[in-house]
């Protein structure tokens, strides 16, 4: 079977070509991508080449297919997984496997012939026997592909802690009931943050959603509203820092004068970490969820704190299996929506500018449909594009149909309507 999919040969050099998908072995598995939503990661890679602890050495002679964040059908499936999969099961992808012989490996940065840029894929036993391919139940292709960004922050609530004294234990998870700060919080992974902890199983009781954006805290007040938040049994505040002039005593002031049990820091900014470590209450934990790209970045801690009102801090790269069977769980019950963290959509040819451009390209996630031709364009821009083509006018109707936001509905209509790769 032929495949279209998106190759790196090394340093910034991405090539969508059309090549032969060998037979699949009684371990593997033929499956069709559908979706891919494209990571900073797979931009990392993507500049570094085979200087990436996850990409092996030998690309130019056996390039990789890019994309770690993808979900689609099995078409196919070898003697060995017929009695766990069948043709035609939904499925999403943890990349993160963890195997004894590299813990580095993963699809999407090591493999010939499985990543999520391409149009058929030959997913390898190694997944399966890491338990790493799992069924999904939902009806909409982009909400599995969102489950492994949406992993990563359910292991930042798992992964927050706080101490018991009386037997030195670690009770892990937020404090239920207690009070989350979210600082730089309306990008696309502190949304899903947010949209976690007013809809996962546990909550606290105050929610605090900082950013310096305006405008971006008004999308996100749109998207996670005030009362939502209070039917679910949380306080939901968004506070815009840049216009306060102490923000760590105004939001203690929100908390009855208290500090925060847990904080999270979704931008790598050193004062942002210091006002989190300031808002931290007794026996609170920070979590450091933003991944910096320098290796000496740092930031003050007051270790006074850490001695005497048992401050914690810790952070999350990623998440594991269970964290991701719980992504594709909620989503596929509805419970979270994913939809809200994205803000570009296009086809698999839109793949290479974006992943190479990336950090210069505004808004949230990137959403990539495999099977179809489209400019990676902008939610926000489908109006103005609709005024001289139709099929932008339409899907400009369908996300403003659906709060601004892309869904099903929109799904539908592109894999309908939209030029074929």
């Amino acid at each position: 079977m032929k495949t279209k999919a998106v190759r790196l040969y090394g340093k910034n050099d991405l090539r969508l070509e059309e090549f032969d998908l060998p037979e699949i072995k009684d371990d593997e598995i033929l499956a069709r991508v559908v979706s891919d939503s494209i990571c900073m990661s797979s931009y990392k890679a993507s500049i570094q080449g085979e200087a990436h602890k996850r990409v092996p050495e030998d690309i130019a002679e056996n390039p990789v297919i890019i994309g770690h964040e993808f979900c689609g059908d099995i078409v196919k499936v070898g003697a060995k997984w017929q009695h766990l999969f069948k043709e035609g099961m939904k499925f999403g992808i943890q990349p993160a496997m963890n195997l004894k012989r590299n813990p580095y490996i993963a699809p999407g940065y090591s493999y010939q012939y499985i990543g999520g840029d391409a149009t058929y894929i030959i997913i390898p036993s190694e997944v399966m026997e890491s338990d790493c391919l799992i069924p999904y139940d939902g009806e909409s292709y982009f909400k599995a592909s969102l489950a492994e960004p949406m992993s990563c922050i359910i292991a930042g609530y798992h992964e927050n802690y706080h101490s018991k004294y009386e037997t030195h234990t670690h009770e892990m998870g937020i404090k239920e009931g207690g009070a989350v700060a979210i600082l730089a919080g309306v990008g696309p992974m502190g949304l899903g943050c947010v949209d976690y902890g007013i809809h996962g199983d546990r909550k606290p009781s105050l929610m605090v959603v900082t950013d310096i954006d305006q405008a971006r805290l008004d999308r996100a007040a749109t998207l996670l509203t005030v009362e939502d938040a209070a039917k679910n049994g949380v306080k939901l505040v968004y506070v815009n820092t840049s216009t306060v002039e102490d923000p760590v005593a105004y939001m203690k002031e929100l908390n009855g004068g208290k500090g925060f049990d847990d904080v999270f820091v979704y931008a790598p900014v050193s004062a942002l970490v210091e006002q989190g470590d300031a808002l931290l209450g007794e026996n609170g934990c920070l979590n450091f969820f933003a991944g910096p790209t320098k290796t000496d970045f740092s930031a003050k801690f007051n270790f006074y704190d850490v001695h005497y009102a048992f401050h914690r801090i810790t952070g999350t790269s990623g998440g594991n299996t269970n964290d991701l069977k719980e992504a594709l769980k909620l989503a596929g019950e509805g419970r979270i929506n994913p939809s809200i963290m994205i803000s570009h959509v296009g086809g698999l040819d839109s793949v290479i500018d974006t992943t190479l451009n990336l950090p210069n390209i505004k808004g949230a996630k990137k959403l990539v449909y495999t099977h179809i031709s489209m400019p990676m364009t902008a939610i926000a821009d489908f109006e103005e594009l609709g005024k001289t083509d139709k099929f932008f006018a339409d899907l400009d109707a369908i996300c403003k149909r659906n709060n601004g936001s892309w869904s099903d509905e929109a799904v539908k209509y592109v894999l309908a309507n939209a030029k074929k790769i």
